[in-house]
């Protein structure tokens, strides 16, 4: 049996300290039984660079869900109620 067919993609949040929005993110993804990677904006200024660079926006959070950018909190809770934020999380295409 191969795990491959469900694999799922890595969950990527850039976020900062003082962030409201970046919490808000996280607990919605906690509820849908997700885990990510989080990446400090605020710790290192590099991946704040990355992040820009990736995005080409300046606030946080920025999620990605594998090479796709979902854009900030927002975005990500448009996407669900648009039905296609979950397809994404299974990892389909």
């Amino acid at each position: 049996m191969s795990n491959t067919a469900s694999a799922h993609p890595e969950i990527v949040i850039y976020t900062s300290a003082i962030c409201p929005y970046c919490v808000a993110a996280k607990n919605f993804l906690k509820s849908k039984g997700q885990t990510w990677r989080e990446v400090r904006v605020d710790l290192d200024p590099a991946e704040r660079e990355t992040m820009m660079a990736r995005t080409r926006r300046t606030s946080v959070p920025q999620i990605f869900v594998g090479d796709t950018h979902v854009g900030g909190y927002d975005d990500m809770i448009a996407l669900h109620r648009q039905g296609k934020l979950e397809p994404l999380l299974e990892g389909a295409a």
